[in-house]
């Protein structure tokens, strides 16, 4: 402890009284002298010296004991890092999820079931010489004027997605369901992603490239159990799902960005969703989109954009030894009425030999509050391989309008990384103790796919370029009930009319020009768990 002031000024009097009185004695020589009287004054005054110095002593010691302690220096104030993710398995968005502890290292399990069920209303069939509606294909000339009732898992998927090092992203996703009956199983994506140099992103595998609103929107979200037929058609032509692409897309606050190389279906020999055998030579396609949102407040968001595709090489599926009439390089256009409890096809332009094809679509969509609204419109061009006098390239068109209200007040979110719509979050989750009940939602929709093209008259052959593949409309109605986030229930409303003159009459057993379309209705249920 360092001594008081006082203290020190005592002492020092004192060494200076001692250094004096030794200089003095020093100065007298050596022999007999008289004692010097100022000797015995320096004497008494070290003596009182001491005293005093001592009394001073006493007294800071008893100053010492009687004072409180002196608090300790204040540490020095620093901001701490946040604190690391906490490594283990935990649920994450609903998702169980292994992390690591620097957060650098992810997986997330996830998966989905959606068991369809539906019931087709229609004219009770009449022979087939009088009763000409059909399906696309010539194999449905006995089944197509009784579509199936009955039910499928639509969806039966389980897979792992995560991250790794902290740049890289991956997704390995298996899928068991299927259109009309379930798969055996094949692989319904499976790629590894680079963020690290951000905006851009860089995807490589099996998956569904960027090709519209409706393409991106989560399938365990979507307004409908099935998308808008014009829309599954733009993004099937070269892209779609189990595609093989390479895709680099960017995105802001306000924009989105995307261009995609594609190649063949993986899987095609046995997948249910193309139905032809492995082409000779894979096809070779091009995508890009971009999208911006205008206007985003907390009551509304607008959203823009465009998107196309472009065929540069149509898969050879005839090979070399192609001959006769028979389409080497076909692209055909066809899909079911968005309903797939029964996987029967009702439009189709049947394989046109095909140099290129392409797609041009515009997107907009709209949210104010609980209120939706979505539309997408689709051109579709084919570009003729052999191009003979007075034949020309076919185009081809569709459109769709839908949009929902949320009754329970909830909206539905928007995917940043996507740039599209999904399901809303579930403000109340459902429980009887509490009296909640989840998110309610109405849904509609006009859909229309229009795959004619110089069809030609009723009764008559067709032209000599025409195709006959048919116009589907479509109208849908709606309601959602999402007792929670995982847990889905929709059932719908289907207003069905084909009109489609028969394009062959030794394929389909019909008339020149025959009508085989159909008028029907179709009510349909979706039991879904997903997480």
């Amino acid at each position: 402890m360092t001594p008081p002031k006082q203290s020190v000024a005592v002492r020092a009097l004192v060494a200076a009284a001692c250094l004096a009185a030794a200089g003095g004695a020093e100065a007298r020589p050596a022999g007999a002298q008289p004692a010097d009287p100022r000797d015995a004054r320096i004497e008494a005054l070290v003596r009182q010296v001491e005293a005093l110095t001592a009394r001073v002593d006493t007294l800071q010691a008893k100053a010492e004991a009687e004072a409180p302690p002196a608090p300790p220096p204040a540490p020095i104030q620093t901001l701490a890092p946040p604190p690391l993710p906490s490594a283990g398995v935990t649920i994450t968005a609903g998702k169980p999820q292994i992390q690591s502890g620097d957060g650098r290292f992810a997986a997330n399990l996830h998966g989905a079931m959606q068991f369809d069920a539906a019931d087709y209303s229609q004219r009770t069939p009449g022979p087939i010489t009088s009763d000409f509606r059909r399906g696309a294909a010539a194999g449905d000339t006995a089944h197509a004027r009784d579509l199936s009732s009955g039910a499928n898992f639509r969806r039966a998927r389980i897979g792992i997605d995560g991250k790794a090092f902290g740049d890289f992203e991956y997704n390995l996703l298996f899928e068991f369901g299927g259109a009309g009956e379930e798969d055996a199983g094949h692989i319904q994506e499976m790629w590894v992603q680079y963020s690290g140099y951000k905006p851009f992103h860089l995807k490589v595998g099996a998956f569904p490239p960027s090709i519209g609103l409706e393409d991106q929107a989560s399938t365990n979200g979507a307004l409908f159990l099935e998308r808008p037929a014009s829309a599954d058609m733009a993004r099937s032509l070269a892209g779609g799902d189990f595609r093989e692409a390479v895709q680099l897309w960017a995105a802001g606050e306000r924009w989105y960005a995307s261009g995609a190389i594609t190649g063949r279906v993986v899987g095609v020999v046995n997948s249910q969703a193309t139905g032809v055998s492995q082409p000779f030579d894979s096809s070779l396609g091009l995508i890009g989109r971009a999208a911006f949102v205008p206007i985003r407040t907390d009551d509304a968001l607008v959203h823009l954009g465009a998107h196309g595709s472009y065929v540069a090489r149509p898969a050879d599926t005839g090979g070399p030894d192609t001959v006769g009439t028979a389409v080497r390089y076909g692209i055909t256009l066809q899909e079911r009425p968005e309903l797939r409890v029964d996987g029967t096809r009702l439009i189709s332009t049947g394989a046109v030999d095909a140099r290129h094809a392409r797609t041009l679509g515009f997107e907009a969509a709209g949210q104010y509050q609980s209120f939706f609204l979505q539309a997408e419109y689709e051109r579709f061009d084919i570009d003729r391989r052999n191009v003979a006098a007075g034949i020309s390239d076919p185009d081809f068109k569709g459109y769709y309008v839908e949009g929902s209200w949320i009754a329970t007040g909830e909206r539905r979110r928007y995917n940043p990384g996507t740039f599209a719509f999904d399901a809303p979050l579930v403000d109340h989750p459902f429980s009887l103790s509490e009296g909640t009940w989840g998110a309610l939602e109405l849904a509609g929709r006009y859909s229309v796919a229009n795959l004619n093209y110089h069809q030609g008259l009723a009764g008559a052959s067709a032209p000599v370029d025409g195709v006959r593949g048919g116009e589907q409309r479509i109208f849908a109605a709606g309601l959602n009930w999402y007792p929670n986030t995982f847990v889905r229930l929709l059932l719908d409303y289907q207003d069905v009319r084909v009109r489609r003159l028969s394009p062959s009459a030794a394929t389909f057993s019909t008339p020149a020009g025959a009508q085989v379309g159909q008028h029907y209705h179709a009510i349909s249920l979706r039991s879904q768990f997903a997480f």
